[in-house]
């Protein structure tokens, strides 16, 4: 006693809503949880009237602490080794740039020298990452 006229067919659609929500949740934790994730080596930075600089390729980045470390990116490195450890890594690189971050406490002597072992490496051009001022 099925009536003709009647549709038994099943109804398969999807409901995205559930989906919709869920992603976007996801992305609301993401956005607030991946400022959280940075890490670096801290570093207190001499401030500078500077421009950003937009790169399309993450740089190399070394960095000098205020009791004489020297981190190339987040590796810790020694002075005597920095020149053989650049010119390795510059060799497969096609970009010939590097950042460089100082403490501002660091003796200028020491500073000169590291700077001296990125010249010798063939490093051609050398980024300083300072601290904004802030507004007067």
């Amino acid at each position: 006693m099925m009536s003709g006229n009647r549709d038994s067919r099943l109804l398969s659609e999807i409901n995205v809503t559930p989906f919709v929500d869920v992603m976007l949740v996801l992305l609301i934790i993401f956005m607030v949880a991946a400022p959280l994730v940075q890490h670096g080596v801290d570093v207190d930075l001499p401030k500078a009237n500077s421009r950003n600089v937009a790169t399309e390729e993450e740089l190399l980045t070394i960095t000098l602490t205020k009791n004489k470390k020297i981190f190339l990116n987040k590796m810790e490195i020694d002075l005597s080794q920095l020149n053989e450890k650049l010119l390795r890594i510059f060799k497969q690189r096609t970009d010939n740039q590097l950042l460089f971050k100082a403490d501002k406490d660091l003796p200028y002597e020491f500073v000169i020298q590291v700077m001296a072992e990125i010249k010798n490496a063939g490093i051609e051009k050398l980024g300083i990452i300072t601290t904004p001022e802030e507004a007067k």
